[in-house]
Parts: structure tokens; C-alpha cells; sequence
């Protein structure tokens, strides 16, 4: 009875450590990394070649929410591709512009599982995914976020795309786009969606780039009609304040891309509430012996 007495005492004088406490995904609101917290950026990219099935599917595989980047071809087909061009990845085998590609003719029959360290690999040939491949892999407890690349031209065609399958739902996916009008016109025609405005750290003019304040993420979340950010992280730049001032106002506040530990940490210890990362399984092992 005493050692209870004891304890009860402690924990009143908030002088008591709960071991684990903090090991979980959140602790005193602040987010920790976790299989729900850490967003794989264009897939398993470190494992797999980005923004390819495989990869998608890794992250799935390991119990990840996974991130994914959207163009509209030639042909109005919604697929995924990262760059303007399709040159990187197919190895310089394709340089058409992605919105001037076939997706019949040339993308569909383009390798982008064996450029750079994948070539030679078991991934290659691998083409790029169509949106509907990806939405298949939604599950309730994951997030995918589709970054829509281009203008909000490829709304209407994004929107058809969900509206014939049934996996992916608001409660498992989103949006995330740069631009702002693209933005605004996710948030008209599809707002039972969640949609993060993208930003970088440092914002402005070629040459004169200035770093982002909290006045200017809430002036483009207002503009935009976004539920929140998805803010490049620079620990010098993204602080604690920031982050905040961004929640106060009634945002939500995510970061990309951070592949090292330490600075994923400093990421959530400020008030991230997710981090995307291409090393999202190599990044929790670490944190897990820690």
C-alpha cells in the first residue's frame, strides 16, 4: 500500500517517468514516428524505384501510408510520374514532356524500373502506375497522398477516376498540390477530400528566395481553401513557432521530404503531425533501438 501511496504521489508531483511513454506514436500531442506518422515519399522509394507499383506496394507491405505523383497524358489518362518529362527515370529511353505523351503508345510501354541503381534489377521493366493501380492499395490507418503536378485542368479526370473505384475513401486518401489554383479546384469538386497546400522552406523569386514565414503558410491555406500544409522542412527555418501559429489558426502542419532520424525528430518534436521520407522503414528501425 505504501509503494502505491508512493507512486500516486509521483505521478501528482509529475516527477514520474513512464518508460515507454514517449516510444509511442504520440505523447502530450506531440506526433513520434510511426508507421502512421511517416509517409513514404513516392513509395518505398529508397527500396524500390520511385513512384512504381512495386514501390507503393512495399510501402503498403510494411505498413506505411505512401505518397504519389499525378500527371494526365496525351490521352487524358491519370498515371503516375514525378518529373515534367519523362527522361530521368526512363533512363533518357523517353524525353516527351509527360502531358505531350501517349499513355497507349509510350508511356504504358515505358521502363522505369531500371534507371540509375535499378538498372539491372528485378524491377526492370516496370511501367508507370495509373491512378486507379494505386488507389487499389487504400486501406483504412494509411494515408495515400496523390500530388497532383499539373493545373487544376486535371481535376474533373482525377475526380472521375475515384468516383469508379470504392477502396480509396476521404478517410484514407488526399490530396497535396503546389499549385494553388489546382488547390481550389480539388477542394470544389471533390471536398469531401482533405487537400494540403505544398510549400517550400525558402519561397519567393529565383535569386531572391526569403524563408517562409507562419503569415504567408496561412495567407496561401486561406487562399487556397486547403485543410492544411505540407511544408518542406528546414530545421533552420521550420520552427516550433511556426508550426504553432499554422495550428493555432485551425491548420493541420506536415513536412517533407527529412531521410535522416535526427532531423525527422526535431521535425515532431516541433509539431509535425506526419514527415515523408523516402527511407520510411530504415528511419522507424532506428528510431525502434533507440
Amino acid at each position: 500500500m505504501k509503494k502505491i501511496i508512493g507512486l500516486a504521489a509521483l505521478i501528482a508531483a509529475g516527477t514520474f517517468a513512464f518508460g515507454d511513454c514517449c516510444q509511442t506514436k504520440s505523447c502530450k500531442g506531440i506526433a513520434k514516428p510511426d508507421y502512421t506518422t511517416f509517409i513514404c515519399h513516392r513509395g518505398e522509394s529508397h527500396d524500390a524505384p520511385e513512384n512504381t507499383l512495386p514501390a507503393y506496394k512495399m510501402a503498403v507491405d510494411r505498413g506505411f501510408g505512401f505518397e504519389c505523383d499525378i500527371y494526365l497524358s496525351a490521352d487524358k489518362r491519370v498515371f503516375t510520374f514525378h518529373d515534367r518529362d519523362l527522361k530521368r527515370t526512363t533512363d533518357g529511353a523517353c524525353t516527351k514532356k509527360c502531358a505531350e505523351a501517349n499513355w497507349e503508345t509510350e508511356i504504358s510501354k515505358a521502363d522505369v524500373g531500371g534507371w540509375g541503381k535499378w538498372k539491372g534489377s528485378k524491377y526492370s521493366p516496370t511501367r508507370p502506375a495509373l491512378l486507379e493501380e494505386v488507389l487499389a492499395l487504400a486501406r483504412d490507418g494509411r494515408q495515400i497522398y496523390v500530388e497532383v503536378k499539373p493545373g487544376p485542368e486535371i481535376v474533373p479526370y482525377i475526380k472521375d477516376v475515384f468516383a469508379k473505384q470504392k477502396t480509396a475513401t476521404p478517410k484514407n486518401a488526399l490530396f497535396i498540390a503546389f499549385n494553388r489554383k489546382t488547390c481550389k479546384k480539388l477542394k470544389e469538386l471533390m471536398p469531401e477530400y482533405k487537400v494540403y497546400w505544398l510549400t517550400g522552406a525558402n519561397v519567393g523569386p529565383k535569386g531572391a528566395k526569403k524563408p517562409v514565414t507562419a503569415e504567408y503558410i496561412i495567407e496561401g491555406i486561406k487562399e487556397t481553401g486547403a485543410d492544411g500544409v505540407d511544408c518542406q522542412f528546414n530545421s533552420k527555418i521550420i520552427t516550433a513557432d511556426i508550426i504553432k501559429k499554422v495550428k493555432d489558426a485551425g491548420y493541420e502542419f506536415h513536412v517533407w521530404t527529412v531521410d535522416k532520424l535526427n532531423e525527422s525528430l526535431k521535425a515532431f518534436e516541433r509539431g509535425a503531425q506526419t514527415v515523408t521520407t523516402n527511407c520510411a522503414k530504415k528511419q522507424l528501425d532506428e528510431y525502434k533501438k533507440r
